[in-house]
């Protein structure tokens, strides 16, 4: 009796320790820095890299990975990674139509890959898993644009390691333009009224390095498991604290975000509408007025916002929606609020403040028939249909060109963020009901509430390869690390059945 009352009294002690120890960290993962930044540095624009055009007419784009040094924090250096620079890489550009070339050198101590996302092109050139490339070697992938104009970015894809990869410092804009983005009235000078936001969280250790799980000790006691790295410090193209000078009535922000797994709510603190005028994968035929605008990781949207002269406004990250419930709201940060960056509009501006009512050219939306082939993917528990990600299994065989409607849930009560490589899709319904104006347009990636379905209408790549895959996965980092990814393959019309279901070779 006195030993089973001395281990009911240590279990009722652990159990009391664990419960002040969850209170205390429940307590402090609501994150802000609202009232904390003076804006003091100037937002770095990343640098537009102009390609070398030979005499076929090729663009070609040199790109190397390499280490480096940062100063991101005051008082301490972080060893970070980078292209063509210490830490982040420059913005591609390129037209519908070119023919572009990479030559792309890995100079990291680790083998990596180089991915296109949202880059329609043929899946050996997709910089997926399969295409891996390492230290000391060079890919050279080569590929026609073929799709309208669009932000895209580019970030590593190593099978198992991408969030670590993405969070050292390897990401980059690659813009595509085309006749109809020219001459859409929308503002267009790179870096002036068009300018690039690269949002990204981090979190450090003390000595300045990087935190690859973002836990603390106590963190880590408690059994919490975030989506994943949820830093305190938030960057803007790789600048804290920063601020940006306005020069003309009306300013067309790029936005992508580049975190792991950090969702933000986008507002200006005045209350200021602006308009949204583009998803990830192409234009809006008009502008959609909005004063929130709510991007989960790896979305991008583009949005134009009015100034007058001598306005100073924050751009801020309210409290995201995430759709979870106590107490993984407030350790997914769905309780955050983080100022981003302050505008400092000139006393003097530039331009119209007319924007298009209508943009000539905007893609239209993916349509499917009701005989469409029909998909179902169930994210659960790190798995995609019951089944982590197998580099040799090919999980699905779809038809070029076909139009198909894919039905995507998430069931396990966490949120996810849903990507399809190769192509651009349409979001048909939202848990049944109509799609709303800010899911209206291509997208590639999009947020999964949890317990709620996604119908999607998406139409395969052109391009046919029965022995190379692309990806479809969840787009928190860390989710796809740990086996929420699958492959699909494309081939001809009429060969589905006969195409293999192994990646031929085995993982390459």
């Amino acid at each position: 009796m006195i030993a089973t009352g001395s281990l009911l009294g240590l279990g009722v002690l652990a159990g009391g320790a664990y419960g002040v120890n969850f209170a205390l960290v429940y307590r402090d993962r609501k994150l802000s820095n609202v009232g904390e930044l003076s804006f003091r540095n100037r937002l770095a624009i990343p640098r537009l890299l102009e390609p070398e055009k030979d005499a076929k007419g090729v663009r070609h784009f040199a790109l190397k990975a390499r280490t480096g040094t940062s100063v991101l924090i005051p008082g301490k250096k972080t060893p970070t990674w980078g292209v063509n620079g210490p830490f982040l890489g420059p913005t591609l550009r390129a037209r519908r139509g070119d023919t572009v070339s990479v030559a792309f050198s890995n100079g990291l101590p680790e083998t990596t890959t180089l991915h296109w996302h949202g880059m329609h092109l043929p899946a050996e050139m997709d910089g997926g898993p399969h295409q891996s490339v390492s230290p000391g070697s060079v890919w050279r992938p080569k590929w026609r644009l073929d799709q309208p104009a669009a932000t895209l970015w580019y970030h590593p894809h190593p099978h198992g390691e991408t969030a670590n990869h993405v969070t050292r410092g390897i990401a980059g804009l690659f813009l595509v333009e085309d006749e109809h983005s020219e001459d859409s009235g929308l503002p267009h000078a790179y870096g002036v009224d068009d300018v690039p936001l690269i949002i990204q969280d981090r979190a450090f250790n003390n000595d300045g390095s990087f935190s690859m799980t973002g836990l603390s000790v106590s963190e880590q006691l408690t059994g919490v498991d975030p989506l994943g790295v949820l830093g305190d410090k938030i960057f803007i193209n790789g600048t804290a604290d920063p601020h940006l000078e306005v020069t003309t009535r009306l300013l067309r922000l790029r936005i992508l975000n580049g975190s792991n797994a950090r969702s933000y709510n986008l507002g200006l603190t005045d209350g200021r509408a602006f308009h949204l005028v583009a998803q990830e994968s192409g234009l809006l035929p008009a502008p959609v007025r909005l004063r929130r605008l709510q991007l989960a990781p790896a979305e991008r949207a583009e949005i134009v916002v009015p100034f007058e002269p001598g306005d100073r406004v924050v751009l801020r990250s309210y409290a995201p929606d995430l759709g979870v419930g106590f107490p993984n709201v407030r350790l997914d940060g769905g309780e955050d609020t983080f100022d981003l960056l302050q505008f400092r509009a000139a006393k003097k501006l530039r331009g119209s403040d007319r924007l298009p009512a209508w943009i000539a050219g905007a893609p239209r939306p993916v349509t499917a028939q009701k005989s469409a082939h029909r998909r179902t993917f169930r994210l659960a528990g790190r798995q995609i249909n019951g089944k982590h990600m197998d580099m040799n299994r090919i999980d699905e065989v779809a038809s070029a060109k076909a139009v198909e409607l894919w039905d995507v849930r998430g069931e396990d009560g966490l949120p996810h963020s849903f990507h399809v490589h190769g192509t651009s899709f349409s979001v048909v319904s939202v848990g049944g009901r109509p799609v709303p104006e800010r899911l209206r347009g291509l997208k590639d990636t999009v947020y999964l509430h949890p317990q709620e379905s996604v119908e999607l209408a998406v139409p395969m790549p052109e391009y046919t390869d029965p022995a190379t895959p692309y990806m479809f996965h969840c787009h928190m980092l860390r989710h796809e690390d740990q086996g929420m990814m699958g492959q699909f393959t494309v081939v001809k019309p009429g060969t589905e059945r006969s195409a293999p279901r192994r990646v031929p070779g085995g993982h390459h």
